[in-house]
């Protein structure tokens, strides 16, 4: 593998960095005691998910229908967000009775760090194993997670500019927006190892996508399906969204968290304009809730906008919050204003569930795959994630340091 200077990529973001410094918008204080509030209830809500839990498995879902936990091994794509909260819940109470739960659930990942056969591992892995290098200042979980980059990184097609999605269904080689929050992942493995190779593979898919995947209003397509001998796209699609020419609208707020993510790791401005635009698009869009909660497709027929997405919601606001430190002030102001909102919003009894109910889930009205009639209006283990990921960052807004 080629290597680059971690001196020259160090010098390109700090000159970058320059001509956008982040803003240091400051929290307000009764959001913060809402917050603090949460997080309390999130903890004890997380120790009665704790005991619901057999010792091998892992939370998807719950179905309040027959009180039904419904729950995964280690290789479904939500494995590492139920350890990763353990984790972010952790750093909050200081509580080891959830650091020690996180560190046993980690256990039954490890194999995951050798799995090349899928495209989620920063899901998996980084939201887990660097989360818990992150909270506990450690090098004990390097060698997993460089495997998993390594392991990732087979998935990349150089014809193609982008690592395949699944192996699976109709599509020769399709790729997901989703795939967008796997990159960071790979970045993290250039900064520890000096390696550049996955930092190209992140900065190409990520290019490769920008240019496929959105449409001249920066809503984004699902699925791409690329021809692998040319390159070329062979279809535009969807999976979990309305149609193939919906806006599906966690699909959009990936998009959002992922070029927020990509103008951090590499300080390009082309990935900031990206990331605005995708705000744009969400922010403005006539079929966004007055709540800011979204439906769970901006294009689904008015029959289907009653349900909502808390795990989009959630998303954006994470997104969101690490957004409006790198523009200026009045826009920043603008994209926390609507962190705010979400996060208020979910912690009222429409979307946060009382301690004790839920199954143990932290918040409710969350859509998973409604084509398939999956997860549909029940809670998910990456809304409770990405829910207490936005809480703790705008916690941190005033600090020095970037987020995560």
């Amino acid at each position: 593998m080629l290597r680059i200077s971690l001196l020259t990529l160090l010098i390109v973001a700090t000159v970058s960095g320059i001509a956008q410094k982040p803003v240091r918008l400051q929290p307000k204080q009764p959001l913060i005691r809402l917050i603090d509030g949460n997080l309390r209830q999130a903890a004890n809500q997380y120790k009665v998910l704790m005991g619901k839990l057999p010792a091998d498995r892992l939370p998807k879902t719950y179905y309040a229908m027959g009180d039904k936990l419904e729950t995964s091994n280690s290789e479904w794509w939500t494995s590492g967000f139920y350890p990763g909260t353990l984790f972010y819940l952790y750093e909050f109470s200081h509580d080891t009775s959830l650091s020690n739960e996180a560190k046993r659930r980690l256990k039954l990942l490890e194999k995951e760090q050798f799995n090349k056969g899928t495209h989620d591992l920063g899901f998996m892995m980084y939201c887990s194993f660097g989360n818990a290098r992150h909270i506990f200042n450690t090098r004990d979980y390097d060698e997993i997670l460089m495997n998993s980059a390594r392991s990732l990184s087979t998935r990349f097609n150089p014809k193609v500019g982008c690592i395949k999605s699944w192996d699976h269904g109709k599509w020769q080689y399709p790729v997901i927006i989703d795939n967008m929050m796997n990159l960071e992942l790979l970045f993290w493995a250039t900064h520890f190892s000096g390696d550049s190779s996955f930092y190209r593979i992140a900065v190409t898919h990520a290019n490769t996508t920008m240019q496929h995947h959105f449409r001249p209003d920066y809503s984004s397509f699902h699925v791409v399906d690329y021809d692998t001998a040319t390159g070329a796209v062979r279809a535009r699609q969807t999976a979990q969204g309305f149609s193939d020419s919906s806006a599906w609208a966690r699909g959009q707020a990936w998009g959002l968290y992922g070029y927020t993510v990509m103008y951090r790791s590499t300080h390009d401005p082309r990935y900031l304009d990206q990331a605005e635009h995708i705000a744009h698009f969400i922010l403005t869009n006539p079929n966004l809730p007055a709540d800011k909660i979204p439906v769970w497709d901006y294009n689904a027929p008015e029959g289907q906008r009653a349900l909502r997405d808390a795990s989009a919601g959630a998303v954006m606001a994470s997104a969101l919050i690490e957004l409006s430190r790198y523009v200026p002030v009045e826009k920043g102001r603008e994209y926390l204003d609507v962190a705010e909102q979400i996060i208020v919003n979910l912690s009222s009894n429409t979307y946060h569930a009382v301690v004790g109910s839920n199954g143990g889930f932290i918040l409710k009205h969350s859509v998973g795959h409604l084509p398939a009639k999956s997860e549909v209006d029940v809670p998910l283990t990456y809304a409770d994630y990405y829910f207490v990921e936005a809480m703790l960052r705008y916690k941190q807004l005033g600090d020095k340091e970037s987020t995560r």
